[in-house]
């Protein structure tokens, strides 16, 4: 394997990760831009990307058929994956930061490790044990100073659960859908259960908007665009490369950067500046969710 090949790997992890980390900035920005619903935000960033994952599934459509089992999955997965988690995570971003509401979000790997404990049987070793322990004082410190008896805190614990919910229905995504990854593929599954998931998108904006809630000012339409192409297609198409490239435990360093730049992000763009005691529990978050995601070499 060639520097040169790895020296892509590492870049393309990077723009993959921070292209990623944009997405609840972006989401911010739009609703501090015009009071346009989740629903809508959420409609727009499926439905243009959408010919992009047409693009993508037909360009693999020679991969060969697919049995009833698997397109039961990519549906399931698609919905709970891709529509659910995205839902809960656009609602969730109405009441919290986005630092915050990444910080919650990037807590999916420890939420695999319960799941697998529970469902599947697999006792955490003491590595992990430790590092659950780590993740959630440091969650704790984040959200501790903004819990209260006040209206405005309990608004923000709404937000925390609806994003810790969708943080779990990704958990619920890689735990259940792993085999099936590997059966598909990850490029092809990708496509398919993003078209998928498009679906619902589509139906609950028709149930619950009117064609009025699409009169937009321009920055939201671009916002949507970016959300769209520059913070989900392009980030899929980065980390599957890079994934080959450099494998899952140099991504997991990598992709650690994520929650820092949405904070960064989030400071500079909206103005939403971590408190000391916020920014220390967020450094044992990634610290926690980096014990757990990384493997120790055979």
């Amino acid at each position: 394997m060639s520097g040169s090949y790895r020296a892509w790997g590492i870049a393309f992890a990077l723009a993959g990760t921070i292209a990623f980390a944009f997405r609840p900035v972006l989401i911010k920005l739009g609703y501090a831009a015009h009071p346009v619903s989740a629903t809508t935000l959420l409609f727009l960033r499926m439905t243009l990307a959408l010919p992009f994952f047409l693009a993508m599934a037909w360009w693999m459509r020679g991969a060969g058929p697919l049995s009833r089992r698997d397109w039961a999955g990519i549906v399931a997965l698609g919905f709970i994956g891709y529509y659910a988690a995205s839902l809960l995570d656009f609602l969730g971003l109405q009441y919290v930061s986005a630092g915050v509401g990444r910080l919650i979000m990037f807590l999916y790997p420890t939420l695999v490790v319960i799941l697998s404990a529970v469902f599947l049987s697999r006792s955490p070793a003491r590595r992990e044990l430790a590092a659950l322990l780590v993740t959630y004082t440091g969650i704790a410190l984040v959200l501790s100073q903004q819990l209260g008896g006040t209206a405005e805190s309990r608004m923000f614990l709404l937000g925390v659960l609806l994003v810790f919910s969708s943080a779990m229905c990704y958990a619920v995504y890689l735990v259940t859908g792993s085999q099936l990854v590997q059966r598909v593929g990850s490029m092809r599954f990708t496509a398919y259960t993003m078209m998928v998931s498009t679906v619902p998108a589509v139906v609950q904006f028709l149930a619950l908007e009117s064609r009025a809630s699409l009169e937009l000012p321009a920055n939201v339409w671009w916002y949507a665009i970016l959300l769209a192409t520059a913070c989900t297609v392009l980030p899929v198409l980065l980390v599957a490369e890079a994934l080959k490239r450099i494998g899952a435990n140099q991504f997991a360093l990598i992709g650690a950067l994520g929650p820092v730049t949405t904070v960064l992000a989030d400071f500079a763009l909206l103005e939403s500046a971590l408190t000391a005691t916020q920014m220390f529990g967020g450094a044992l978050v990634i610290a926690g969710v980096l014990l757990v995601t990384l493997r120790r070499p055979r």
